[in-house]
């Protein structure tokens, strides 16, 4: 892969890119598939003997997959506290140091997309099935926590318990807390994934995979056993990262059609729901780039921004508009408490809230990371890094502030029912205090299901380009199959577990993957230095 605009960098052809290129070679194989030596075959055979397993044994797999949550949030919690520190500071010392001036692509490469298409597109990788399912739901419940009765209980960070009885400071910690966990602390990490892929790929000239950023660390080993093994987790990241979203997206649906339709709340309806979802999800990819999942993105958005505003305008408007602000400034004040994993006391919270979103966060950065790194060339390092950091985390916070805020003003009004009421059918009850229920409602069942689409489809595309070596133009049949048995896996993990199965394989795949990104960020290192004195790596 290489980039007319791109710098010409002192490399050695003949040991470094025709070795990754003779190792990473692809052949088309049964049914048309693109098989990269042993990434596909193992990532592919070890899904399909996952969703067999899961649907034949659900009983136990719903004991397994609690076991390897529990243990893994409650011994490594202060393992993905320092983690998701590290890459904040990591992106931060880039953008200050001489490395923030290396430009993507070369010094003589120019952006690709102005400010404003580059913005769009940063601002919809920041919205997703999350901001849907959570963003009435976990601010709603950091307030609850507190202000309800029993409050402080298991699941509160500490100054919450401690602002009991105050629900104006209930409020406050409720959206620090909930802006902490969709700031700037997961844009760090999408940020390593797509500096990484950006930089290697464009200024350096290897295959847009993850094994490439990992060169200026195991030299010519990540075109063998290494490199297969990091792009295998990678996949297997992204592939429960997107099942946990998938799933998300389905108990939320469901919830939304029974609020509205009164349809049944089984298993048996979200499988049909999922089917249903990942059939028309199948047909975006066979459309293709252009005809399918660009024509859903742009609906999705415009359905977006209609219910914003909405929820804008009809609700506490002027309440909602200082309340940015005032949330800004809270989870500023309160992002060193937050982030701290020493001597704290509020277990459940830091395993049960942060770390899984950490862990889910990680298993999504190669598919955010490589959407993100196929729109930035042109881009300075620092230039980058300011956007990619700041741009989708106001953007979270807006729709964390609008939506949970109007949520937590209900609440005070006395609209118990908001509290009470089920996770994913938060949202539901919130818009059902408002003008226009009915309307608002199935709007935001249809996001969900777009959203559900789009993200299938989107991460059929990154897994089938780490499976093929880096190739970004696989064969169809490939994208097929990892759309259909990204349905599957979600289907598997909904029927062997719930959403307490879907958050266990996050944490599960994102604890390795975890590990990979710290090192990313020394390969990055390595990688702009080199590129700053014009030296191989």
């Amino acid at each position: 892969m290489t980039d007319s605009n791109a710098e010409e960098v002192p490399l050695d052809p003949s040991v470094e890119y025709e070795i990754g290129q003779d190792n990473i070679q692809t052949s088309l194989g049964p049914f048309g598939l693109d098989i990269h030596n042993p990434v596909f075959f193992v990532s592919g055979l070890g899904t399909v003997a996952f969703v067999l397993i899961t649907l034949m044994f659900p009983e136990a797999a719903t004991t397994v997959f609690g076991s390897i949550r529990s243990w893994l949030t409650t011994n490594f919690d202060w393992f993905f506290l320092i983690a998701g520190n590290i890459f904040v500071i990591f992106c931060l010392l880039l953008i200050v140091t001489p490395l923030g001036s290396v430009r993507l692509g070369g010094k003589d490469a120019t952006p690709d997309y102005s400010y404003i298409g580059w913005f769009a597109m940063l601002f919809a990788a920041g919205m997703g099935i999350g901001l849907m399912f959570f963003g009435v739901a976990e601010p709603l419940s950091h307030y609850g926590s507190s202000v309800a009765e029993g409050a402080g209980g298991p699941d509160s960070w500490a100054p919450l318990a401690g602002a009991a009885g105050d629900p104006e400071a209930a409020a406050r910690l409720g959206m620090a807390a909930t802006i902490f966990h969709w700031g700037l602390h997961p844009w760090a990490m999408y940020a390593v994934v797509a500096l990484a892929l950006a930089f290697f790929s464009y200024n350096r000239g290897l295959p847009l995979s993850i094994r490439s950023a990992f060169y200026p660390i195991f030299g010519n080993a990540v075109w063998g056993p290494v490199g297969h093994t990091i792009d295998i987790v990678a996949v297997f990241a992204t592939l429960f990262g997107l099942a946990t979203s998938l799933g998300f997206g389905a108990e939320q649906a469901i919830a939304g059609l029974n609020f509205l339709f009164g349809t049944p709340q089984t298993d048996a309806a979200k499988v049909i729901l999922i089917a249903g979802i990942t059939a028309v999800a199948l047909f975006s990819v066979l459309r293709g780039l252009d005809g399918g999942v660009k024509i859903a993105s742009e609906m999705n958005m415009v359905l977006a921004f209609i219910l914003f505003m909405f929820v804008l305008f009809v609700g506490p408007t002027a309440l909602l508009l200082s309340g940015f602000g005032a949330s800004i400034a809270a989870y500023l004040t309160e992002l060193p408490a937050l982030s701290n994993p020493i001597g704290r006391t509020d277990d459940n919270f830091r395993q049960g809230w942060t770390a899984f979103y950490w862990a889910w966060w990680i298993s999504w950065s190669p598919f955010v990371g490589m959407f993100i790194a196929r729109v930035s060339r042109g881009r300075s390092v620092r230039e980058f890094l300011v956007c990619v950091l700041l741009i989708p985390s106001l953007v979270c916070t807006l729709w964390m502030a609008v939506f949970g805020g109007t949520a937590i003003y209900e609440a005070q009004l006395g609209v118990e029912t908001l509290l009470e009421a089920p996770t994913e059918l938060k949202l539901f009850t919130m818009l059902a205090e408002l003008p226009l229920a009915g309307i608002t409602s199935f709007i935001g069942i249809i996001l969900v299901i777009v959203f559900f689409i789009t993200s299938s489809d989107s991460g059929s595309l990154v897994i089938d380009t780490i499976t093929a070596g880096g190739k970004t133009d696989g064969p169809l049949p490939q994208r097929v199959f990892w759309c259909i048995f990204e349905g599957l896996v979600a289907i598997a993990l909904l029927l062997g577990g719930g959403l307490a199965a879907l958050q266990a394989m996050s944490v599960a795949t994102g604890f390795p993957f975890a590990i990979l990104l710290v090192l990313m960020c020394v390969a990055i290192w390595i990688g702009l230095s080199a590129e700053r004195r014009g030296t191989n790596l």
